[in-house]
């Protein structure tokens, strides 16, 4: 019975250590999507284009993917909680240094400190489950996890609207890093102190360039390819344009803008388990994959053309079309790319066994070097030829990057 009762605690122990570091990957994704409905005032008060801007904000996720492996490798040598307080800290720091921000140069800093901060926040409760649960443990708790860190993104539609309403877009930013001191507490109580493994003790250089030569290998090609446009196509849109749209474009309030926002989040959210559940049954991953981001392909073109003059407004002999239409819209984007978990998968089916932990590196870093680049390209489309385009144009990237994924998965390949 002490037995029972010790693994019993044990169990509770870990499930409260887990929920902690995912309140950290919450925290993320929230910092990450501030600048969606908060753009146009941020842009103001630095007296600069709100193009400008959107292209600077790509620091925070070249940021990001740059320290993805150098902080996976902290990890191995020191062990998940310290390397977690650490994170945390540089996101408290990183949260008021954009907060206080005075311009263009002292709000890149802040989003620089912030994307190496943040990178490693998905990675720690990932790497603590990974090392204390079973194998089919883990698949329902890296779910959770994701979906504990998808609320980051429901927070920063309508009720960081509405803060930003009535405090100004530097709240989100304030409070962001009080949330960051009380993430931090939680870990540091919740989180056991672990040795560290020492699994690789090459340097975070060389292993940057062997998962970056494993990434190029003709098995995985047609995998990056399509990474790095799937994740941008939906964290672009959710984090930086969609709220531009609604309001610009559409004449939605702020709230009203941060309310389709949050559908699309819940979908984003509902999406890769219905997904998962899809995948089972059909048991034809590649397919699934293809049509569903195609789909994502043409709902955003879809979109674009339902902006005034052009060819879906005037087809319905309207001026634009309503919100209600991207409403829809966004929540159907936000279930077809609810697919990009499933390239992990195929990843571990292309490459040999003892590779299989630098191919999933491979895609990671692909996705989040993937929305850097959408993020600052799109910057330019949009200061070039307005937002229909931008839309238009992560619609084509993303169909260019099926037509890749299919010619170099195709079996005779």
């Amino acid at each position: 019975m002490a037995t029972n009762d010790d693994a019993g605690t044990a169990t509770r122990a870990l499930i409260f250590a887990l929920l902690a570091l995912a309140c950290g990957h919450m925290l993320s994704t929230l910092l990450r999507t501030i600048p969606a409905v908060s753009l146009d005032l941020m842009a103001a008060d630095f007296h600069i284009e709100p193009q400008a801007l959107a292209s600077l904000t790509s620091i925070y996720p070249f940021a990001f993917a740059a320290a993805q492996i150098p902080v996976g490798a902290a990890m191995d040598r020191f062990g998940v909680r310290p390397v977690s307080l650490s994170l945390l800290a540089g996101t408290v720091v990183g949260a008021m240094a954009s907060g206080f921000a005075t311009g263009a140069a002292s709000f890149a800093a802040g989003q620089f400190m912030l994307g190496v901060a943040t990178s490693g926040m998905l990675m720690c409760p990932m790497t603590l489950a990974a090392k204390q649960l079973s194998a089919a443990r883990f698949g329902l708790w890296s779910g959770a996890i994701l979906s504990i860190g998808n609320i980051g993104m429901l927070l920063s539609s309508s009720p960081l609207a509405f803060v930003v309403d009535a405090y100004g877009w530097r709240a989100g930013f304030w409070m962001s890093a009080a949330g960051g001191v009380a993430v931090a507490l939680a870990v540091f109580a919740l989180v056991p102190q672990q040795p560290a493994e020492h699994k690789d003790d090459s340097s975070p250089l060389s292993q940057m360039i062997e998962v970056l030569r494993l990434g190029l290998s003709r098995p995985l090609r047609g995998l990056i390819a399509l990474a790095l446009v799937s994740l941008a196509t939906s964290l672009v849109l959710r984090g930086l344009w969609g709220g531009p749209w609604l309001m610009d474009v559409k004449g939605l309030s702020r709230v009203e803008a941060g309310n389709q926002l949050g559908a699309f989040t819940l979908a984003m959210i509902a999406g890769p388990l219905c997904i998962g559940m899809i995948d089972r049954r059909l048991g034809r991953r590649r397919a699934l994959v293809a049509v569903t981001h195609m789909a994502g392909a043409l709902l955003l073109a879809l979109m674009a053309l339902g902006a005034p003059h052009y060819a879906v407004s005037v087809l319905f002999g309207v001026s634009v079309m309503p919100p209600q239409y991207d409403l829809v819209l966004f929540v159907l984007i936000g279930l077809a790319t609810s697919a990009q978990p499933l390239l992990f998968g195929m990843s571990r089916q292309f490459v040999d066994a003892q590779v299989a932990g630098k191919a999933l590196a491979a895609v990671n870093l692909a996705f989040f070097l993937g929305a850097a680049l959408m993020q600052s390209v799109t910057g330019a489309v949009a200061a070039l030829a307005g937002l229909p385009a931008v839309l238009l144009f992560m619609a084509a990237m993303l169909a260019f990057g099926v037509l890749i994924f299919l010619t170099y998965t195709s079996p005779r390949s």
